[in-house]
């Protein structure tokens, strides 16, 4: 066989960048779950949020990354941070010495089997996706990813489940104010 024959896949510098990033984030979210320390886990995830919020900005996706930067990087992570302050959480006490534990063994190949079925439902439709894009803007009629066109879908269509979840946040929080509260009375 000519080597002039083999076909050279078409890739974009669209889809390199997502493909580093995807990395990136691979390799944060491994982080989030692998330190021992919160504070370097935390940190982890905010580098993760970041490049989630790059990946959308190279899709075209402008207001979703916004969103990542300032709802997840900003607010969820000063939440996190105040949980970790409050609980007092350190190596020392995250460590116990222990008999042994047939868990870590078990888990390698449950989550060997679990990603291996991830890979196959999400990974193989996009063996043919060449260069990945938000849907044309032109063609839906307010802008995919524009604050109008979420503010309506989020207010018509999503109404019921906008309230239903901040109505769980409201319990979220008034949960966590007594919790913290009976901790200072005690």
């Amino acid at each position: 066989m000519d080597i002039n024959q083999i076909p050279i896949p078409n890739v974009s510098p669209n889809l390199v960048i997502v493909s580093l990033f995807s990395l990136i984030a691979v390799v944060t979210g491994i982080g989030v779950v692998a330190f021992n320390n919160p504070i370097r886990s935390m940190l982890s995830l905010v580098a993760n949020f970041f490049t989630l919020a790059f990946i959308y900005f190279s899709m075209g996706a402008e207001m979703m990354g916004i969103q990542q930067i300032v709802v997840y990087t900003g607010a969820i992570m000063v939440l996190f941070l105040f949980v970790i302050m409050l609980l007092n959480l350190s190596t020392d006490s995250l460590t116990m010495t222990r008999k042994f534990d047939v868990k870590p063994f078990l888990a390698v190949p449950v989550g060997l089997g679990v990603f291996a079925l991830i890979a196959s439902q999400i990974l193989l439709p996009f063996k043919d996706t060449r260069t990945p894009s938000a849907p044309d803007a032109t063609a839906v009629s307010v802008g995919w990813g524009s604050p109008q066109a979420l503010g309506r879908a989020l207010f018509t269509g999503y109404v019921w489940p906008f309230e239903i979840i901040s109505l769980l946040l409201m319990v979220g929080i008034v949960g966590a104010i007594l919790l913290a509260r009976r901790r200072v009375e005690a």
